[in-house]
């Protein structure tokens, strides 16, 4: 089944392929694209995995330098194109609750030795179709197995604001939501209560294709193709 046949019946499936997009900051169209598959899906989480091997989509600058590897002063001024590259290590297990202004991925060593929780704050994701769309906010937390959390990328979140991808009000919304986030980890409800970390994926799973149209807008029409380049024939 799709996920657009899915989609009808208002919940997908386990085992669903679905796209767990984000948006270019203040901008409509998609920048980041990972083909998941749906692990649950209820009114009150949609939990997805992103198995090893998956070819993803993730900005990088115009003459192809990563995004991490430009300093930060011009990491979010120069110009952009879309990059193709398949997920590298251990997958990653996405949960998210409707209209709370985060997720939680679940990472993990080999051998499914668990890593660490990270709290991504991002906006509450819309439901298309085809999948979930989202916009980064920048700041996110790591939390350990025992509890422990941190604040990481500060240094982003900063400079996102100077460079006008964020203003004073968002960022105060934000902030804010990185506060309810802490307030969550530190009561140790769900998810971080709930097993997650003992979770283990289907091994009949197929790892989930990019489609051609991976960019085409939740509401339909057409993508802007200027934008968001597609991979050319085998790319890796």
């Amino acid at each position: 089944m799709t996920a657009e046949q899915a989609a009808t019946t208002g919940h997908w499936p386990t085992g669903t392929p679905i796209l767990w997009r984000y948006r270019a900051n203040g901008a409509t169209y998609p920048h980041i694209c990972r083909p998941v598959t749906v692990v649950r899906d209820t009114p009150e989480l949609l939990a997805a995995w992103l198995a090893p091997g998956t070819l993803c989509v993730r900005p990088e600058l115009a003459d192809g330098t990563p995004v991490h590897r430009e300093p930060l002063t011009t990491r979010y001024t120069k110009p952009r194109r879309a990059a193709f590259t398949r997920w590298f290590g251990m997958g990653v297990l996405k949960l998210a609750r409707p209209q709370e202004p985060w997720s939680v991925w679940l990472f993990w060593d080999r051998g499914w030795r668990f890593k660490n929780y990270y709290v991504n704050l991002e906006e509450p994701r819309l439901r298309w179709p085809g999948g979930i769309d989202s916009e980064d906010h920048f700041l996110d937390l790591e939390v350990s197995p025992d509890g422990r959390w941190e604040w990481r990328d500060e240094d982003e979140f900063a400079e996102a604001q100077r460079a006008g991808l964020m203003d004073a009000k968002q960022a105060e919304r934000v902030r804010e939501a990185g506060e309810r986030a802490v307030a969550a980890v530190r009561t140790w409800g769900s998810p971080f209560a709930d097993g997650w970390d003992r979770w283990r994926p289907d091994p009949h799973w197929a790892v989930p294709e990019l489609p051609d149209d991976w960019d085409r807008p939740p509401s339909g029409g057409a993508a802007p193709r200027s934008t968001c380049p597609h991979p050319p024939p085998g790319a890796p």
